[in-house]
């Protein structure tokens, strides 16, 4: 999660009606993560997945108990390379090499790579500096397993490299962030490679109540709350996502797609965190993501809800409530990916 990290793409369903295959699998994942000492296994997990028709999912690491399990399952996978590899990747080609034959190759075709993630949340921070050569390892040790069309490579940001955010037209990335951003945007323009990006509107209303209503963070505003020129918002989810892409247009990447790499509402530990609530937002976020946003509208972006599990061994009372499902397999709450 941003500042508040944390992930394993997403989804639930509506009890019986959702079990039942749909003849197309939306763009919505779930992040798995395992920082928890009573999860279930990753082949249950697998089968959980596609019980509830998740068609795609993000790890935080290659573990190869569950990258064996997802072989043969079809479901479209986001791997990250973990912040404390990056620094090996970026000033050893071969240590990139041999970490995709490793985690990659070896497992392709029968386990579906979509995108890699070249960290998470490190830009700007003490391992930014790292992040662009990692990337460019990663892409050359692909495109000699000649991967380079078939798995796109990225890395995954927060909000927090943007240095204005409102009205989202203004966006741009903040200096500290821009030293990185640009040639990265450029490296994702030329590699035809979306930006991830980590959207937490519970944060910013959490941390701004006196600026944002509840409503306009759910999803549930009737009205357009932000007027911005020509564009309209109904949402903040849609604000920080166009926001985004306005910084990424300031600096040569009007091409660059956005993919959700987190996303999500927790159901307990602080204010407003309700199962209502959270159900109310991942299903709302579910329903919204096809249609684009104001300033990329009918564009549908594809999401990744944090996260799969309540999982008990996060920091806070907070982090351990994102869970679609508790680690018995039980759901939180149902909500329907159909």
């Amino acid at each position: 999660m941003a500042n508040h990290s944390i992930c394993s793409v997403i989804a639930t369903a509506l009890l019986i009606s959702v079990l039942a295959l749909p003849t197309s699998v939306k763009a919505i994942g779930v992040c798995y993560g395992w920082h928890g000492d009573n999860l279930p296994q990753p082949s249950e997990v697998v089968d959980l997945y596609k019980s509830y028709n998740i068609g795609r999912m993000r790890i935080y690491d290659p573990n190869p108990d569950v990258l064996d399990a997802l072989r043969g399952s079809n479901i479209q996978l986001l791997v990250d390379v973990p912040k404390e590899q990056l620094e090996s990747l970026a000033s050893d080609p071969s240590a990139a090499n041999d970490w995709v034959q490793s985690n990659v190759v070896a497992y392709w075709p029968s386990v579906s790579f979509r995108y890699i993630a070249v960290g998470n949340e490190v830009i700007p921070a003490d391992k930014a500096q790292y992040v662009l050569r990692a990337m460019q390892n990663v892409q050359n040790a692909l495109a000699s397993a000649n991967l380079q069309d078939q798995i796109k490579v990225s890395t995954s940001v927060s909000t927090g490299v943007l240095g204005v955010s409102y009205p989202p037209s203004e966006g741009s990335f903040s200096s500290e962030a821009q030293t990185y951003m640009n040639p990265i945007v450029q490296f994702l323009v030329d590699n035809g490679a979306p930006l991830l990006l980590n959207v937490y509107p519970y944060f910013s209303y959490r941390d701004n109540q006196a600026q944002i209503s509840l409503s306009y963070a759910l999803f549930t505003s009737p009205d357009v709350v932000v007027n911005d020129g020509q564009y309209g918002y109904q949402n903040l989810f849609d604000a920080i996502v166009d926001a985004t892409y306005a910084s990424m247009e300031k600096v040569g990447g009007s091409s660059v797609a956005i993919v959700v790499s987190e996303s999500g509402w927790p159901s307990a530990g602080d204010v407003e965190t309700t199962i209502d609530n959270a159900r109310t937002y991942n299903q709302n976020l579910i329903n919204h993501v096809g249609q684009g946003t104001p300033r990329r509208p009918g564009s549908a972006i594809e999401a990744y809800i944090f996260a799969m599990f309540n999982e008990n061994q996060k920091n806070s009372e907070l982090e351990r409530n994102f869970g679609l499902f508790y680690p018995n397999k039980q759901p939180v709450y149902l909500i329907n990916f159909s």
